[in-house]
């Protein structure tokens, strides 16, 4: 191994950030991976037989991986489940909701995308239950 190889750094592109942020709401916890402009990743933990409120987005996308547990997806009103090593696109202004039905945590990487991603492009909808 050469000298150079030995002593090489990881150095933080001065475009994104990837210092942690966490977030605790009462359904789970949110913990920020790597924000810039454009996209955010977040890690987010849904505990078993909670759920995300019932919203949507003018201005990002987002796109969920399941690491481990089970999803329960309500995209614009449809109903689908995820389970480990699957994953789902919701587009720009579709309504959407995460709940999870089982018995260990739900743990997802978020992707968001867009041309804003502030908290203030959340729209919350009424909760059924």
């Amino acid at each position: 191994m050469s000298e150079s190889t030995s002593n090489s750094k990881l150095v933080a592109s001065p475009q994104h950030e990837t210092s942690e942020v966490t977030r605790t709401p009462p359904w789970g916890q949110v913990i920020v991976l790597e924000k810039a402009e454009r996209y955010q990743i977040n890690r987010i933990e849904v505990k078993p037989g909670h759920h995300i409120s019932t919203q949507m987005h003018y201005h990002r996308s987002e796109h969920w991986i399941v690491v481990s547990g089970t999803a329960k997806l309500i995209i614009d009103g449809k109903e689908t489940l995820l389970h480990q090593k699957q994953s789902t696109y919701v587009p720009m202004n579709t309504s959407h909701r995460v709940e999870n039905p089982g018995v260990i945590p739900l743990v997802m990487i978020e992707v968001q995308n867009g041309e804003y991603l502030g908290d203030d492009d959340i729209i919350r909808f009424p909760e059924d239950n």
